[in-house]
């Protein structure tokens, strides 16, 4: 997935409209008035003190007036206040899980759209089990009780194939009047083409994109001390690592330091929650593909999971990469086996492991919130380590490296607000509230986001994240495209779970799960 996207050239609405105003002024029409200006009396004249222009005053024309007034008719707050009158009062309804994307709409988005248009924004954010259980319930029950939902790029094929969400490219095309003139498609990056069915229409607008990056203490790192005491232990540089030994010998490097000195500094954070989904996630997301094993092990072609069959979750290499991931136990701290994404992002951020796989939407507040961590200013962003020929496969776009993540809000069909609803999700989507929400939670959505200069300036506080992403973000993939993702996760989930506890041995756990695999495929239809 290339994040390069070359956005269409279009002529805007609001273009369109000035230059037939700008006809109109040339012919003698009359002068347009924004509707403040409709209700307004005329000055009294006989009161105006007289004047003298001076050389340096331009006169007034009527070319001047009408740009101006068509200016302020046209403008993105004038948009919303004008389309949103029919709707003034309503109350929508949201949900999505609590991250720091979805925390910043809820904190600031939501408030401004109801400033701006009246309507009222009910979003609640949860945990991701939470939000999943409730809009899942009510999108199946069709109850209406959401206007707008969260839906995540790995779950979206589900929802398409259940026609649970409204079509939003043809609910613009039904409503024009309702069609913000400051959005456009065509302004995201290619991650909106997550969010298409075949036929290329859009079933949610992105709201959050991030990759899932090495994260390392710098100021561990480049210490000299650090420095020349891995020197002496491993003959070479102490730096991030690109292979697995590299950053095995780092993860025990740092946690013998720390055992030694009664800190408590371990190597490496490992998202290993022994009873949650982000466990599987974490290994087969980020840790597998690293390895070279993508699409979760599961052949695409024919729908098989065993290696006898075709399929790759119990192979050779996808037992070398679960054991890594497991050995890395012992260099983590005692939260991992509890830990989902949001504690991996805590002990980060608290100092207490040296490097790690971190979702990227955590960046931003990691190395630069001194409130909430320890290690502002000591971030460093790097790419993680891959197996031999996965950087290859990724450029070739035969595999990729690890995980490109991130969601949209969607109407639900079961929505009574839908129009009220389309009308957010243009606000949310406009070019002008996208660099602060970029700067604030790590997440870019609009190529030209990259560029804005707020983001410049946290780039350099971020350790050039947003480059990395930018130019690098295509060796990244979300989830494959699976209809029957949730069902998979659900089978595989609980011989990773048992395999953290020591119950089972990596190669048994991928074993009973590859085997536990194809037999929920065939159930379903695939592979027979």
């Amino acid at each position: 997935m290339s994040m390069k996207t070359p956005r269409s050239p279009r002529l805007s609405g609001s273009l369109s409209l000035l230059l037939i105003l700008l006809l109109l002024a040339a012919c003698g029409g009359g002068q347009p008035t924004t509707p403040d200006a409709a209700n307004t009396p005329p000055p009294d004249q006989t009161s105006a003190e007289p004047t003298t222009a001076t050389a340096t005053d331009a006169p007034i024309t009527d070319t001047d007036a009408t740009l101006e007034a068509t200016s302020a008719a046209t403008s993105p707050d004038a948009f919303f206040a004008n389309a949103a009158a029919a709707y003034q009062g309503v109350t929508i309804r949201g949900i999505s899980e609590s991250t720091p994307p979805s925390n910043y709409v809820k904190d600031l988005l939501a408030p401004a759209f109801t400033a701006a248009t009246g309507i009222n924004v009910e979003f609640e954010t949860t945990s991701w089990d939470q939000q999943y259980d409730k809009a899942i319930k009510d999108m199946q029950a069709q109850t209406g009780i959401y206007d707008f939902v969260y839906i995540e790029q790995d779950i979206i094929y589900s929802y398409l194939q259940n026609e649970y969400l409204v079509n939003l490219t043809q609910l613009l095309a039904d409503n024009p009047d309702l069609a913000a003139l400051d959005f456009a498609f065509d302004d995201f990056t290619s991650f909106i083409d997550y969010f298409k069915d075949a036929d290329g229409n859009i079933y949610g607008v992105p709201m959050e994109a991030f990759i899932k990056v090495y994260l390392y203490r710098k100021d561990l790192f480049e210490d000299p001390a650090f420095r020349d005491a891995f020197q002496q232990e491993y003959g070479r540089e102490l730096q991030p690592a690109t292979t697995f030994e590299e950053y095995a010998q780092i993860a025990d490097f740092f946690t013998t330091w720390g055992q030694q000195q009664g800190q408590e500094l371990y190597g490496t954070t490992v998202q290993a929650h022994s009873g949650h989904p982000s466990s599987f996630y974490e290994f087969f997301e980020s840790i597998a593909p690293s390895f070279g094993v993508y699409n979760w092990g599961i052949n695409t072609e024919t729908f098989k999971a065993t290696e006898a069959n075709g399929g790759q979750m119990n192979n050779a290499r996808t037992k070398e990469a679960l054991t890594f991931w497991l050995s890395m136990l012992d260099y983590a701290p005692p939260e991992a086996t509890t830990s989902t994404w949001d504690e991996v992002a805590s002990s980060f951020a608290a100092g207490r492991a040296a490097q790690g796989w971190v979702y990227g939407e955590n960046a931003a507040w990691i190395a630069t919130d001194d409130t909430r961590s320890q290690v502002v200013g000591n971030v460093g962003v790097a790419l993680p380590p891959t197996y031999e020929g996965v950087i290859q496969d990724a450029e070739a776009d035969r595999g990729y490296i690890g995980y490109y993540d991130g969601g949209a809000f969607g109407i639900p069909t079961s929505s009574k607000n839908q129009q009220a609803a389309l009308l957010w999700l243009q606000y949310i989507g406009q070019p002008a509230v996208q660099a602060e929400w970029a700067v604030a939670a790590s997440r870019i959505v609009q190529t030209a986001t990259f560029d804005d200069p707020q983001v410049q300036e946290q780039n350099q506080r971020v350790d050039n994240y947003y480059t990395l992403m930018s130019e690098q973000g295509d060796l990244f993939a979300g989830a494959p495209p699976f209809p029957f993702h949730a069902q998979i996760r659900e089978v595989v989930a609980p011989f990773i779970y048992r395999a953290i506890t020591g119950e089972l041995t990596p190669e048994e756990a991928l074993d009973l799960a590859a085997d536990a695999t194809d037999q929920e495929l065939a159930q379903l239809g695939y592979g027979q």
